[in-house]
Order: C-alpha cells, then sequence, then structure tokens
C-alpha cells in the first residue's frame, strides 16, 4: 500500500520533528511502498526570500538521507519538479467550496499569528489535496492536529467523483496516536515558533550551550527531588539514553545528591552521541550536492510516472482531453 509525506522546507529541522515525524516515516520503508516529497511550493506561502528556500530544501534533503530515508527504496522528490501537481491543484480548485477552505484550521491559526493571509495560504488545501490525490495514494500518516487536512482532501476527492464519474482514489487518513510530542527547552511542545528547539544537526558548542541553559529551579543537589520524572532534562534524556541509564538518572535526582550541571551534561553527551553516524553521513552528502541533487532529479522522474497517469486520467475525465 502506498503512502505519502510531504515535508515542508521552512527551518532548520529539530529533535522534534525527527521523533514525533521523521523517525516514524522513514521506518515505514520496511512496511510498504513510500512516497516523500519536499514542499518547496507550499513553503512560499510563508518564506519569501528564493535563498532561504534553496537552503532549507537542500537541508531537508540532507537531513532525512542521512536520518535513513533510502531513495533506492522510496521515492524522494522535490514538489517542484512534478509539475503535474499544480495542474491537478486548479482543476481541483474549480470544484472546491469556498465555505470548506473558510473552515481550515491551519489557515484562521496562521493569520492569527500575524502571517499576512494570501491566496496560497487560504487554497493552501487543495494543493495539499493535488499532492495526496496525484499518486494515487491510499494511506497518509498524520497526527491527529492535521485529521481535517485529510478530511478536506477526501471531501475534495469525492465531489470530484461525483461530478465526472469514479477517477480519483479517495485516501484514508492513518491517525497516529502514538505521534511523540516532544518538549522545548522551555517545557512548551518543541517549535521553531517558540524559539525553544534543539537542532536535529549543527554546531557541537552551540548546541551544548543550549542544553547546558535549560532553566531549572533553585533547589540545591542534596535535596531529594520527588518530581524528578516531570523535570525537563529527565524527560529528553529518555528520548537518547537507553532506559536504564535514564531511569538511573531519574532515581539519582530522586534521592538527592545529582546537580542539574551534571545531569544536563549527560543530556548532551547522549543526545549528540545518538546522531553521531547521522551527522558523519550528512557530512558526506553535503560535500557532493550534485548527487542530493541526482536524488531529487531521479525521484521526480518515478513520481511522474504515476502523476503523469493520474492526470491524464482527471483530465480525460474532465473533458480536458
Amino acid at each position: 500500500m502506498r503512502t505519502l509525506t510531504g515535508i515542508q522546507p521552512s527551518g532548520t529541522l529539530h529533535i522534534g520533528n525527527y521523533f514525533g515525524a521523521m523517525r516514524p516515516a522513514i521506518e515505514a520503508q520496511a512496511r510498504g511502498e513510500c512516497f516523500y516529497f519536499i514542499a518547496d511550493y507550499h513553503s512560499m506561502t510563508t518564506v519569501t526570500d528564493p535563498q532561504e528556500r534553496r537552503r532549507h530544501t537542500l537541508g531537508v534533503a540532507l537531513d532525512w538521507l542521512a536520518c535513513g530515508l533510502d531513495p533506492a527504496r522510496s521515492v524522494f522528490w522535490r514538489q517542484s519538479d512534478v509539475p503535474e501537481v499544480t495542474e491537478l491543484a486548479w482543476i481541483l480548485g474549480t470544484l472546491t467550496p469556498m465555505g470548506l477552505l473558510e473552515r481550515a484550521h491551519s489557515y484562521k491559526d496562521k493569520t492569527a499569528r500575524g502571517i499576512s493571509p494570501n491566496f496560497g495560504l487560504f487554497a493552501y488545501p487543495v494543493l495539499m489535496a493535488a499532492d495526496i490525490l496525484l499518486y494515487d495514494t491510499r494511506r497518509v500518516p498524520v497526527g491527529r492536529d492535521q485529521k481535517q487536512h485529510l478530511e478536506m482532501t477526501r471531501d475534495i476527492a469525492i465531489k470530484f467523483n461525483q461530478t465526472y464519474g469514479e477517477t480519483l482514489v479517495v485516501p484514508e487518513a492513518e491517525i497516529r496516536e502514538d505521534l511523540a510530542v516532544i518538549p522545548g527547552l522551555d517545557g512548551q511542545k518543541m517549535s521553531k515558533s517558540y524559539g525553544n528547539t534543539i537542532d536535529l544537526f549543527g554546531d557541537e558548542k552551540v548546541l551544548r550551550k543550549r542544553i547546558m541553559g535549560i532553566v531549572m529551579d533553585s533547589r540545591p543537589p542534596a535535596e531529594p527531588k520527588p518530581d524528578a520524572d516531570r523535570n525537563l532534562a529527565v524527560q529528553l534524556l529518555r528520548l537518547f539514553a537507553p532506559a536504564e541509564v535514564a531511569r538511573d538518572f531519574e532515581e539519582r535526582l530522586r534521592a538527592g545528591g545529582l546537580g542539574y550541571g551534571d545531569l544536563k551534561k549527560a543530556l548532551f553527551e547522549h543526545y549528540w552521541n545518538t546522531f553521531a553516524a547521522a551527522r558523519a553521513r550528512r557530512a558526506e552528502l553535503a560535500a557532493n550536492p550534485d548527487h542530493v541533487e541526482a536524488v531529487l532529479r531521479e525521484g521526480a522522474e518515478r513520481a511522474r510516472k504515476v502523476a503523469r497517469e493520474v492526470l491524464g486520467r482527471v483530465r480525460r475525465a474532465s473533458g480536458l482531453e
């Protein structure tokens, strides 16, 4: 069964992205056919600096390849290298009710945060529907907060099929209840919007300083901490250290005698070592950008074979051919 995952190049990826989306998506390669695309068209609703878009697009490709995305087993491409998606988006847009778009949570949330409203932001769900429907996608893994997007895609596909006959596959949402919500350096959900992230890859000194700068309470090391399981550094340590190691630090903190500085040092070392192999792989890929470009181009050609077939069905059904 084919699954599809889109990755927007809107910033530096962090460990919340990794544990919440990247790792589950990459692990899915062992269970079926996976399509992954870098959603550079979508990034245009919020990113207007072309150099920034190019930089983040390359960064996303490097990060995912370094973390285990295998282009020999999966299809990996840049959204803008498959122009069929914009034609399908227009066709779907002619059938998409305005009321459906006006109910989109993401549009309301982004404009409420001060992002300037524009057609691209408003019509975002139509392009997303085209992304999914263009590849006969049957399953789309999403967190519960993205469920509405899949419901809108289904509504649009059903509307097209009712209008022009059974043409498009109506996808199913695979709601990932197990998607990890990773706490940021301030205890809130890790997010670029909050500025509380730990980068997936980055400068060692900068990242060490960020982790050592996690704010703790004023209790001295000798004082027992009965709430050790809720300590932010302990929560993060569980992501990187073996279970027994994380449990030992938690118990030592609970009993008293463990300083917060030592705990944060251990957190940094386990975090840094967790991504050592991926960091080395990323450096190799970054030194050979032509190879990365070739991977994306080849992936786009493989994606276009499916896209042309689906778009051909749509054009014939709707009377464009």
